[in-house]
Parts: C-alpha cells; structure tokens; sequence
C-alpha cells in the first residue's frame, strides 16, 4: 500500500562536492556526514519549514565522475525496493559531473509508475571549511538552498523524476550541465516527452502492483546485463572521412552496445561510402547507433543532405533530446531489453509517441 504525504520523504547521499569539506577539499565519509546533515536539517527546521525527513540507507557513495552502469542500477534498485514497500517521494543528493546522467536514467527506468525522485546537488559544499573546529553551513555556498529547495519539491509528491538546481527545477530528461562552476550550472526545460509524459498521477494499487511485478522479475537479469552494457560516444571534427570509420570500424567487434554519433549542427556527419557501408554494418551486427547534435540546444533533423544520408543506414535520429538523455535511454535499453530487435523497436515506438521521430526515407 502507497504511503500518504504525511509519510516523510526518503533522503539519498551518494556523495559529490555537497559533502566535501576541509583543506583540501575531499569527501567526508558517510559516518561523519549524514550525523552532521542530520542535525542541521533539525537544527533549521523552524525556520526553513522542512517536510519530515527519513533516511534511505545508502552504501554507494562516491565521486559521481565515477559513476558506473553498475551505480546506475545500483541506485534503481534500492528506489524500487524502497518504491516496492510504499514510499512515493524521494529526493537523492550526488555530485553534478553525471547528475543529469543518473537523473535521465532513473527516469527511464520508472517510466509508466508514480514514484516521485527530485535529484539534487551543489557547486560547493555544504559545510563551511573556514570553520575548523565545528561543522556550520556555508553561507556562501548553493547546497544548503539547493537541498532546501528539491526537499519542498518533493512535498507535493508529483509523479516523475525532476532535477532541483539553482532555484529552478525541470524534468530530468531535458537537463545537462552549461557551467562547470557558476550556481546556475543546470538548464533544462517544461517541453518533456517520453518518459516524462508516462507517470501517473494517480496510480492504483492495483496497476502499480502490476508495474513492480514487471519490474522486480527483471531485476537479477538487469544487474547482470549492466556488468556488459557499454555506451559509446563518437565525436565528429573536421577530419578525413577515415579518422570517424576507422572509429565506428574500432566497435564492431564488441557485442552489441549504444553508439551516440556527436554531428555537426543539425546532426550533420561527413559522408564517405566507407562509412555508410560501416554505418550498416553496425546496424547488422546489433549496435544501436544514435546521432546527436554537438550543440547544446536544438537537437538534429534530416533538414540537409549532409545530415539525412545517415538514416538510410539504420541510423536513429536523437531529436531534440541530449546526449545524457539519449545515453540514459540506449543504457536502460541494454539492460531492459534481450535483444538489438526489440530495443530498436522500443526506442522508435518511444520517439513515435513523442512526435519527433525522422523517417527513414
């Protein structure tokens, strides 16, 4: 049975600059960490006029630039354990360098139910590292509003996964990083289609039983296949036609995996015959190749010639998602789906939905 709002919101540490303190700067350890965080939440709870809080027990913590497929599923697995008992509303503190990442990911993985996840983050640390001889908030720092600010979003138990960040807050499908150290370091935007427009308000307990019974028979099986699973990136610059070929060629060996094409623009790749016979190659062998743009806002589309050429060779377009949503997307096809067939069929019927499919011509 769902809990009720009254029930307190789950908390997440899994590490990243919001812990971070002393000189120089590293993670404190969760022993230290959560105690502290603990206190000052209760400490400032008159005053900032915080929901009930619990703690989700947590045993990854770590730099998010280390982050894993493994962690992904890690961090699917103990919010559908948790989602499985009853609780709806969670809120998960990580670094920021794969925030977007891992919230992109949650957010395919619980498509179709009616968890509530706000993921969250900073730019500098919560606690004060002038201060050495007692651990204070940092005035000066973004954590403490940022925490502060995912926690009141979570009060209203919105189904979806939504990034909390510099006073703003999107679904985490449309999110990526802009800054690598301002405070307004995320953007994102309201314009979300699937997985975002999948979560139910109100799910019964019924359909919701159903959905983990889906889910939970899966589960060994996906923390298997994620030990395998591997995205790749491939980044066009003005190179010979040789230098992208001889890459893509590079990956073919391999089982079948993600490959995101990084194109100029709208998506645009440089052609040679060499690649589109490569190109198809791929495609026969299993390997989901996605093209993506190489600039942050946009997406791609089949307006030029030097772009559409790829979609005859099986080449998916990327719309208008970004590149963390689109290696969430091909990382929870590998580990959802068994096999190449089923997981194409699944991303095109996935864009289909969304209005932003290019045909193949």
């Amino acid at each position: 049975m769902i809990k009720t709002l009254s029930t307190p919101i789950q908390l997440i540490y899994a590490g990243g600059t919001f812990g971070s303190y002393g000189r120089p700067l590293a993670p404190l350890s969760a022993d230290v960490f959560l105690p502290t965080l603990q206190q000052l939440l209760a400490e400032h709870n008159t005053t900032a006029h915080l929901p009930p809080i619990s703690w989700l027990e947590n045993g990854l913590i770590k730099d998010s630039s280390q982050l894993t497929p493994n962690d992904f599923i890690h961090f699917y697995r103990l919010l559908l354990s948790a989602y499985a008992q009853g609780y709806k509303r969670f809120v998960l503190i990580t670094g920021t360098d794969t925030l977007s990442y891992l919230g992109a990911f949650l957010t395919e993985a619980f498509a179709s139910s009616d968890i509530c996840v706000v993921v969250t983050g900073s730019m500098r640390p919560l606690l004060d590292s002038e201060v050495l001889d007692a651990y204070t908030i940092d005035s000066h720092s973004d954590a403490w509003d940022n925490l502060t600010d995912a926690l009141k979003l979570a009060v209203a138990g919105e189904s979806g996964v939504k990034i909390s960040f510099g006073g703003e807050s999107w679904p985490a499908q449309t999110v990526q990083k802009i800054h690598s150290h301002d405070f307004m370091a995320f953007t994102g935007h309201s314009r979300a289609a699937y997985p975002a427009n999948s979560y139910i308000k109100n799910l019964s307990d019924t359909r919701r039983q159903h959905w983990l019974d889906d889910q939970q028979a899966l589960v060994s099986t996906i923390k298997a296949r994620a030990e395998q699973a591997r995205v790749h990136a491939l980044y066009c610059l003005p190179n010979d036609t040789d230098v992208l070929n001889n890459q893509l060629r590079a990956l073919l060996s391999q089982p079948p995996c993600g490959i995101i094409l990084l194109g100029f623009g709208a998506g645009n790749v440089p052609y040679s015959p060499a690649l589109a016979e490569t190109l198809q190659l791929a495609y026969e062998k299993g390997h989901t190749v996605i093209c993506a743009s190489q600039c942050p806002f946009g997406g791609v589309s089949d307006t030029y010639a030097a772009g559409s050429w790829q979609y005859d060779y099986h080449v998916i377009a990327g719309g208008r998602l970004t590149i963390p949503a689109i290696y969430a997307r091909l990382l929870w096809l590998l580990v959802r789906y068994d096999t190449p067939a089923r997981r194409r069929q699944r991303w095109l019927n996935n864009v289909n939905q969304a209005g932003t499919t290019i045909k193949k011509r």
